[in-house]
């Protein structure tokens, strides 16, 4: 089983994406459990939720697992509650991070935040480029501090999808994924 996690920040076509990878390899694909939390208690969130959102993620992530495809898709992972929670809260529960490094990822594909629009979706909350470019910054330093597998994406929505499918193509051929510079 090859594991994939589609990483970056909001508006950058993480959900879209997935769904192309999954249209055209197939596998089992994970949505974000955060986007589930907030449209069912219909209230933004706080530091109290982060330890439910992240046990709901990783309790998504286990049952894709358990299925053990070729490939499984996740749209994310707890990075991404790692991250939102410093950068709303201020703070972080220490166990997110000895969570996501206990567990094998193949490859991160980081998507840039440059090169497509922000898309207001009544969740988001970032219009600001310099805003995603921090969480993209961020995103970047924690996957090479921690020594992962990562492979950029930028470019427009047609460059986006052809660049992936490739990447993608690359992992499950068992080929090294990632371009010796970004794709």
């Amino acid at each position: 089983m090859k594991v994939l996690v589609l990483c970056g920040p909001e508006s950058s076509g993480k959900s879209w994406l997935s769904g192309e990878i999954q249209a055209h390899f197939g596998g089992v694909l994970v949505g974000e459990y955060v986007r589930h939390f907030m449209e069912r208690e219909q209230r933004d969130t706080c530091y109290a939720d982060i330890p439910t959102i992240a046990r709901g993620q990783l309790a998504w992530e286990d049952q894709g697992r358990a299925q053990a495809p070729e490939l499984l898709i996740l749209d994310t992972h707890l990075l991404s509650n790692i991250l939102w929670s410093r950068a709303l809260f201020g703070d972080c529960p220490e166990w997110l991070e000895q969570a996501i490094q206990a567990r094998h990822y193949d490859l991160h594909l980081l998507l840039r935040p440059e090169g497509v629009e922000w898309v207001g979706d009544g969740l988001r909350c970032q219009p600001r480029l310099e805003e995603r470019q921090v969480f993209f910054d961020d995103s970047l330093a924690w996957l090479q501090r921690n020594r992962q597998n990562v492979q950029v994406i930028d470019g427009d929505w047609s460059q986006r999808s052809a660049k992936v499918l490739s990447v993608v193509q690359r992992l499950l051929d068992g080929k090294s994924p990632t371009c010796p510079t970004e794709c």
